[in-house]
């Protein structure tokens, strides 16, 4: 067994989990959404993100990019729930919890893509 790659597997799938956690729910109720759900999912994005870097692959570019948008995803809805709440001083609402839900949920999307690219890649290396 190849520790680098449960770990790279682990955080991927961590990733993914942890975003579908958060962007469960009706799109608009702020109480189905919670703020240290998405922060977690941001953190460890991020780590995933750096546990890609260094696959000089066709594959692990593919990874890179997956990874890449999710991040950008992820940084985008914290930054729209830190903004209104933080620096406009308003309690978050529908609409805007809207917003960052639907940011989480490209993320989403391109962790799930990162994960189905982790399965054919097993999928390859058994045979």
């Amino acid at each position: 067994m190849n520790l680098e790659k449960v770990i790279f597997g682990f955080f991927i799938i961590l990733t993914s989990t942890l975003n579908f956690g958060f962007c469960i729910g009706t799109i608009d109720e702020v109480s189905h959404h919670h703020p240290t759900e998405l922060f977690a999912t941001l953190v460890v994005s991020l780590i995933t993100l750096v546990l890609k870097f260094g696959d000089r692959t066709h594959l692990g570019a593919t990874h890179l990019a997956t990874s890449l948008a999710g991040v950008l995803q992820i940084t985008a809805a914290c930054m729209v729930w830190g903004w209104h709440v933080s620096i406009q001083g308003q309690a978050m609402d529908g609409p805007t919890m809207s917003v960052v839900v639907s940011l989480a949920s490209g993320a989403l999307l391109a962790n799930g893509i990162s994960v189905v690219l982790l399965i054919g890649e097993t999928l390859r290396q058994s045979r």
